[in-house]
């Protein structure tokens, strides 16, 4: 039996037999045409799973312009979420109240300047992260627990705080570029599943031999 299930809505059984439910595959259960969300990458929640896209990002409509793109194999905590850039009030002149809101006619501020929200390979998203409008998260990037991500975070980095700043980067340069080039997330699952040793242990010779 395979160690992964791509087409599965609840990944994770625990060792007594018992489907463990609040964790989803998010590929399988979001159903948004603003949303795409690459193989394997998971949300854990206590909601219902048909309604994890209104929990992951909560203002991000159906027409609306910009687009929350999730990579493969991300891992995003309980109590995480993504404020997009339909949240956004008007900032440009004296008043910040969304007065166009209140009315069908002028719903939506078509004017304001929008960007997709874009979470790369590999990346682990602690406990109760927010993740601001149109950020991008670099893969195998790092987010601590409570954080609020307001600007781009790259790859294989540890982000912490409020606003999230660098703890640390994870490797060397060359190391990530490396990674980057070997692109693991791309392998087909059996040859995941083979050389899980050298992802798992940081074993860069035998990834180099994979």
């Amino acid at each position: 039996m395979a160690l992964l299930d791509a087409d599965a809505r609840h990944p994770i059984t625990l060792p007594d037999g018992t489907l463990y439910r609040d964790t989803v595959y998010l590929k399988n259960v979001i159903d948004h045409p603003r949303i795409k969300v690459g193989d394997f990458s998971y949300y854990t929640h206590s909601g219902k799973p048909e309604d994890t896209a209104a929990i992951l990002a909560p203002y991000l409509g159906h027409s609306v312009r910009e687009r929350l793109v999730i990579g493969k194999f991300v891992q995003i905590a309980r109590g995480s979420y993504f404020i997009t850039s339909s949240a956004n009030h008007p900032m440009t002149g004296f008043t910040t109240y969304p007065f166009r809101i209140f009315k069908p006619e002028t719903f939506g501020y078509k004017d304001l300047p929008v960007r997709d929200t874009v979470v790369e390979h590999d990346v682990w998203i602690g406990h109760n992260a927010a993740i601001m409008p149109g950020v991008r998260i670099g893969t195998g990037a790092i987010v601590a627990a409570a954080s609020v991500v307001a600007r781009d975070v790259p790859p294989y980095a540890v982000v912490g705080g409020n606003p999230a700043s660098l703890i640390r980067m994870r490797y060397s340069d060359d190391i990530i570029s490396e990674l980057l080039s070997i692109a693991w997330w791309d392998w087909s699952l059996d040859k995941i599943e083979a050389n899980l040793d050298a992802l798992t242990l940081g074993d860069m010779e035998a990834l180099r031999r994979a």
